[in-house]
């Protein structure tokens, strides 16, 4: 199993846990607003760059009705001083399965791959992305050519928030009792991909919320607790920023002996 390393953003002692509910929703609120202005501007598919930086590029995936506007703080720390390349991938609005954009993520991380002349990449997936990482990494063989996944409020055991909403055939995929989910608790020996998972006690859309950890016996997992921060803050917080980018720098695949021992910088 990972091992849990939390991760916790300063708060007075004297603040209750309702008063820590209410600042993380009111930081919601703010988020949500902000992105509100800023996603027009992530409707398209953003076009190829050169490649710079000697880092392993990375590939932000966006989460479900989302697009990648939401990666525009991270974006830019993660690609500071043309140390990595740092690109997005929109997948498909109408997307009606996540296994389906799992295959598109392993062409386009191909065309990264020769375009960088790197032979391994990392991917950083909020919600739903994550899972879209996932099942590439371990079904797809995704990990050959994955370093690192960093997943940020992604339901890895499946979610039971918004009942009605089961009439979307992606949110069905993302039910704890859904075929997608028994893949992914399949056993996956020899999987060779680094995953970190963020988690927050305040993230209203994982239900429970622990089912953001990553729980498998076969993967080389860091389940990190964030403290104070909701579902849509988590790609934006500063503080969770910074931890994705030591992620990022990380140890590499060769300083883990064995599941559950890899740690974050």
């Amino acid at each position: 199993m990972g091992l849990s390393i939390p991760v916790c953003i300063p708060v007075s002692r004297s603040v209750s846990t309702s008063g820590a509910a209410l600042r993380a929703g009111i930081l919601e609120a703010i988020v949500l607003g902000g992105h509100l202005l800023l996603y027009p501007s992530g409707v398209r598919q953003e076009k190829p760059g050169a490649a710079v930086g000697e880092r392993a590029p990375v590939l932000l995936l966006h989460g479900f009705t989302d697009n990648r506007s939401v990666f525009v703080l991270l974006r830019r720390t993660l690609g500071a001083g043309g140390r990595r390349q740092v690109e997005a991938y929109n997948y498909s609005p109408f997307t009606r399965d996540l296994r389906v954009t799992a295959r598109h993520l392993a062409r386009r991380v191909e065309e990264l791959c020769e375009r960088t002349g790197q032979e391994r990449v990392d991917l950083v997936g909020h919600s739903l992305g994550g899972l879209v990482g996932r099942y590439y990494v371990q079904r797809l063989g995704g990990d050959a050519r994955v370093r690192t996944l960093v997943t940020l409020g992604t339901p890895h055991s499946g979610t039971r928030v918004a009942p009605f909403l089961d009439a979307h055939p992606l949110v069905r995929q993302m039910r704890p009792d859904s075929e997608v989910m028994a893949e992914l608790r399949a056993p996956a020996p020899g999987c060779r991909t680094r995953c970190v998972a963020f988690w927050s006690e305040f993230d209203v859309l994982m239900a429970p919320t622990g089912t953001a950890r990553i729980e498998h016996p076969d993967l080389i997992t860091e389940n990190v607790q964030v403290t104070g921060i909701g579902h849509l803050a988590l790609p934006a917080h500063p503080s969770v920023i910074a931890a994705v980018r030591r992620a990022l720098d990380g140890p590499g695949l060769a300083a883990v002996a064995r599941p559950g021992t890899a740690s974050v910088a």
